[in-house]
């Protein structure tokens, strides 16, 4: 197949050699190719016309209405369920291997018929702009101290801007927690952000008479340090996306550790803490 850079080559050479026939065996063509596309004065990709017809049978096609319409009631349905469904319905008419086409199709009925999506505008972010924080649960790891259960939350705090990231360990969502964790996060950084956001927490904000305005205590506490306070959006997690994305990587992170420490359990709390720091570090080298 002729490209376009061949074509190219074929007219500046076509010039300078003695014969068309030199200057095609050069561009990599043969002569009546290159005399073709000497006449025509275009590229190959100016010729070539578009592939919009079917070289395949639909195989779905007859049973596609009755699947569309299952989309329409309910989007988030997946290409295998229905395809489970139409095997069922169908018995002997469909492959396992015709799967793949249906999720092509399913996939293309999304993006041309399918709900609307969301969009989100990337946030431009600059150092020293914007920290985020937020607790996330750590149960799920199974932390034992000498055998017994250790449930616990992580207090965690993220830059927006280089990603820089630490934690501290704490036992509810109160303002004390809160508290406790942003300020030994900006005694560690040894700075503080020009703004600090949320999520919608009960220590940060009025849950009840004002959900869009902070406690007084919460407010206070950003003005010692000279921050502006924002909270999310109800049922926008994405705004406070940075800590959420950190929540996934460090407790992935703090599981892995514990995978090739073959224990979970631990001979104190500190001794838990200074495992906790060492991810904690690895992550910010």
């Amino acid at each position: 197949m002729v490209t376009d850079k061949q074509v190219r080559i074929l007219k500046m050479l076509v010039n300078k050699e003695k014969t068309k026939e030199t200057a095609a065996l050069k561009a990599g063509m043969d002569e009546k190719t290159a005399r073709k596309y000497l006449k025509l004065e275009r590229l190959p990709s100016q010729v070539k016309r578009a592939h919009t017809w079917r070289t395949r049978e639909d195989k779905f096609k007859e049973v596609w209405k009755e699947l569309e319409d299952y989309l329409n009631a309910n989007p988030g349905l997946e290409a295998k369920t229905l395809f489970d469904y139409i095997q069922g319905k169908c018995p002997g008419r469909f492959t396992f291997g015709q799967l793949r086409t249906l999720q092509r199709k399913v996939k293309r009925w999304r993006a041309l018929e399918g709900p609307e999506k969301e969009i989100y505008f990337a946030q431009k972010h600059y150092a020293g702009g914007l920290s985020e924080s937020d607790f996330t649960n750590m149960n799920n790891l199974s932390v034992t101290i000498q055998g017994e259960r250790f449930d616990h939350l992580i207090y965690h705090f993220a830059l927006t801007y280089s990603n820089w990231e630490t934690g501290t360990i704490c036992f509810s969502e109160s303002f004390e927690s809160l508290s406790e964790g942003l300020q030994n996060a900006l005694w560690e950084l040894g700075g503080v952000t020009e703004r600090h956001r949320t999520d919608k927490l009960s220590a940060a904000v009025h849950k009840e008479c004002n959900p869009d305005e902070f406690t007084g205590r919460y407010r206070a506490l950003l003005n010692h340090y000279g921050m502006k306070g924002e909270s999310i959006r109800t049922g926008k997690p994405n705004e406070n996306g940075d800590v959420e994305v950190s929540h996934r990587w460090f407790k992935t992170a703090i599981d892995q550790a514990l995978m090739l420490r073959d224990s979970r359990d631990f001979e104190s709390r500190d001794k838990y803490k200074a495992s906790k720091k060492r991810i904690f570090d690895y992550i910010k080298a």
